[in-house]
């Protein structure tokens, strides 16, 4: 199988961690039978240093040809960077912004694994973490609060302040479908998280779920409001297994989840358009402070490639093999400096991809 991935190596470590990506899907090429065809291209601070904008319409066109894109991250120190002196629709975050609407990117996935070697570094009380977990959080990301009307006004001498959100039943039941299509690949368990006791676009998003769940027989679905889902995901985190929910809560819960496992650096994620393409990327930033040291964490963007073989290529197998491998380089001790520990082997950003590729 030939795979067509446009690769956007970005800012800070970006090109560091997407060359081990590259490198551990190349193990996998080899061992499975499958070709991998990387086109590269310019986003972010990369783009506007070449070119003076964040992303162009040539790289657009390049990523709507390619089945997937791989992305590293973007972006700079925001204080001393001259890209932050430039106006807001110039900066390298806007190219973000620019290519999910682009590519339709309307279902983000972000996963939030407990390992059982990085228990340690778990917040939570040891008979919680002791558990693990292993939990996608499903978030709509082009509609709700963050994309309806707003505006500022003021009335008898006070202003005032309005957010409006919006959702349509067609909105719910793509990203709904997506949830539950994920979810057979996984535990086949949903829980649907909403304030339905209070919103009417709760109200509509929990009529549509439970229209979608009757296509999805083998799949539990579960209710939850989203008060007592954030209390749920700090008491008893392992119960969970996809959790599909709209915009502002998907954002508030995915941090609250990225923190409980301890690392930042492990962190996948995906955003899907209604296609299999998708866009995949570490959760972390570009952390350019530690750029071209060969000390970044390289896991989060070779469990996005993982993701990106799942979902995209419907290759489990193959996605399962690297899984693996990052279960299997850190039982056997091997650490980047952000998830060092006594007793283990600190390694460099290339020396990791080098382990993980060996275990493909």
């Amino acid at each position: 199988m030939e795979l067509n991935i446009t690769c956007i190596p970005g800012d800070g470590i970006g090109p560091e961690i997407v060359a081990e990506a590259k490198k551990v899907l190349d193990a996998v090429a080899k061992k499975f039978g499958h070709t991998m065809k990387y086109t590269d291209i310019l986003m972010g601070g990369a783009s506007i240093d070449a070119y003076g904008v964040p992303l162009t319409d040539e790289a657009i066109e390049t990523a709507k040809s390619a089945d997937a894109v791989l992305m590293g991250s973007i972006g700079g120190d925001t204080t001393t960077s001259p890209w932050y002196k430039l106006p807001p629709e110039l900066r390298p975050e806007a190219g973000l912004l620019a290519i999910r609407k682009a590519l339709n990117l309307f279902a983000n996935l972000r996963p939030a694994v407990l390992y059982e070697e990085l228990a340690g570094a778990c917040p939570l009380k040891e008979e919680i973490s002791a558990a693990g977990f292993d939990m996608l959080i499903m978030r709509e990301l082009t509609g709700g609060l963050y994309f309806g009307e707003r505006k500022t006004v003021e009335e008898n001498g006070v202003l005032k302040a309005i957010d409006t959100l919006t959702y349509n039943e067609n909105e719910i039941r793509r990203i709904a479908v997506k949830g539950f299509d994920i979810a057979m690949k996984r535990r086949k368990k949903v829980t649907s998280v909403d304030k339905a006791n209070v919103l009417d676009s709760s109200r509509l998003w929990r009529k549509v779920v439970e229209e979608v769940a009757k296509d999805y027989p083998e799949v539990t679905l579960e209710h939850m409001l989203v008060d007592n889902c954030a209390m749920q995901l700090v008491k008893d985190p392992a119960q969970f297994d996809v959790i599909l929910t709209e915009n502002m809560f998907g954002d508030i819960l995915s941090d609250e989840a990225s923190m409980v496992t301890g690392s930042i650096g492990m962190l996948a994620s995906a955003s899907l358009n209604d296609t299999k393409f998708g866009l995949y990327e570490p959760s972390h930033g570009s952390a350019p402070d530690i750029a071209g040291k060969d000390i970044a964490n390289p896991i989060a963007t070779v469990l996005s490639a993982s993701m990106m073989l799942r979902y995209s290529f419907d290759l489990d197998k193959e996605a399962d093999a690297i899984d693996n491998a990052v279960k299997s380089v850190l039982k056997d001790g091997y650490r980047t400096g952000d998830i060092m520990s006594r007793g283990c082997a600190q390694v460099g950003c290339r020396q990791m991809g080098d382990l993980l590729a060996q275990r493909i």
